[in-house]
């Protein structure tokens, strides 16, 4: 990769002007990763609107490395190495962040537990939404192939688990469809555009990566990493950093069963249920409920952090 590249992020810095006292209390950070086949407008169209003006918070929603806006550098692996990299050098070190929370979905909870794993002092809160977490006693190479086994089922329904399929076992079925869709994406816009001018950002967001990027972060992350996670979780309950869990009940992609196994794994963490929610709907649809559960947890978190160590 070359070495000026980073990655594209959208920011909304806090108004300061407009709090009742902008020096009480510190300005808090939040930045928002999202999941596979994603970009930063879902956080973007859904929860930045909701925050309100007062709330002293910079929110920083970023691109992960080969999706959306930013670099598909060919020459990558694309491992949680490379996107952790990508984040430290286009948000973290520039924008001086010392303290900061975390929001994921899917995907991104992997990459969001690794971030905490590395940086526990900086982090503090972690929100989970539809969270992959197959806790297994497998190790190594094992562990992983259970994780493709089980998160990636050869499966065509809902449509994000049939893309997540493609990518995993279909190796040149994906290609060729990254190839006509993704390589192709302004086209398909502007085709949809002749019979909508409102294109759900969901769907521009599906043919903005490249077969590379997305293989690969499938094989690297979201499967390779599986074997590394309960690692994560040791570092996240030992520093008593606050976790929510967010899961829908009708989840398909990440089922109902990976919030409990992973509350089991995180005793002090919260497990929110949401009623007949899948993995998107979680939040999708409920975004003003989902900002206000996620400023109440963020609020909540600040007072009881240190409470809440693990001896």
């Amino acid at each position: 990769m070359e070495e000026e590249q980073k990655l594209h992020f959208v920011v909304k810095k806090a108004f300061q002007d407009k709090r009742e006292d902008p020096q009480k209390d510190s300005i808090e950070n939040v930045i928002f990763i999202h999941g596979f086949l994603s970009s930063s407008l879902v956080w973007v169209e859904t929860v930045f609107p909701n925050i309100s003006e007062n709330a002293g918070l910079n929110l920083l929603a970023v691109d992960l490395l080969g999706f959306g806006k930013s670099p598909k550098p060919m020459d990558c692996l694309y491992r949680l190495k490379d996107h952790l990299d990508m984040i430290e050098k286009s948000l973290i070190e520039p924008f001086h962040l010392e303290s900061f929370h975390l929001v994921a979905h899917s995907m991104g909870c992997t990459i969001a537990l690794a971030l905490a794993a590395k940086y526990p002092k900086h982090i503090k809160s972690i929100t989970l939404v539809g969270v992959p977490y197959l806790s297994s006693k497998s190790t190594g190479e094992k562990a992983s192939l259970t994780a493709m086994n089980a998160m990636c089922e050869k499966k065509i329904w809902p449509p994000l688990a049939f893309s997540s399929a493609i990518m995993t076992w279909y190796e040149h079925l994906g290609r060729t469809t990254c190839l006509i869709f993704c390589r192709n994406h302004a086209f398909w816009e502007w085709l949809m555009k002749l019979f909508t001018r409102d294109i759900h950002f969901m769907l521009r967001d599906m043919t903005r990566h490249t077969h590379h990027s997305a293989w690969h972060t499938m094989h690297n992350v979201i499967c390779g990493e599986a074997k590394y996670l309960d690692n994560y979780l040791e570092t996240v309950k030992r520093e008593g950093i606050p976790v929510k869990i967010i899961q829908g009940d009708k989840d398909q992609v990440t089922p109902l069963e990976y919030g409990f196994k992973l509350k089991e794994k995180l005793p002090h963490s919260e497990l929110q249920i949401i009623p007949n929610a899948d993995h998107q709907t979680v939040f999708l649809g409920r975004e003003k409920e989902f900002t206000r559960e996620l400023q109440q947890f963020w609020l909540s978190s600040i007072e009881c952090k240190s409470a809440s160590k693990v001896a």
